[in-house]
């Protein structure tokens, strides 16, 4: 539970980071933040899968590229959910922040399973 924690309030300081580096991806405070974290876990756990699955021929074909657009997919549903709290500018800052938050999210569970 401690991990899913520190996990949930990291995966958040990237949104923000991602805030103060992007001028079209804006996170109204920390609460916002962490709370789009969980959303953004959510659906990486619900919604995620069945993206992969139906578009399995095409991540094939692009040898796991098209992840990447899932990811983005993910955190545009977020902003979705979210409104104007948590609003991302474009498909484009949307990969670029999925690129982002992958990277930063292979080292955070790196540093939270040791």
């Amino acid at each position: 539970m401690g991990r899913l924690l520190v996990s949930l309030v990291l995966n958040a300081l990237v949104l923000m980071l991602l805030d103060y580096l992007f001028a079209g991806f804006f996170i109204d405070g920390f609460w916002i933040a962490l709370l789009a974290s969980v959303i953004l876990s959510v659906l990486n756990m619900i919604v995620k899968p069945i993206l992969v699955v139906l578009t399995l021929p095409i991540t094939i074909v692009t040898l796991g590229l098209f992840l990447l657009v899932i990811n983005a997919v993910t955190l545009w549903l977020t902003q979705i959910i979210l409104g104007s709290y948590f609003v991302i500018e474009g498909f484009g800052i949307a990969i670029i922040s999925a690129i982002i938050i992958s990277i930063l999210n292979t080292f955070i569970n790196s540093l939270t399973k040791a």
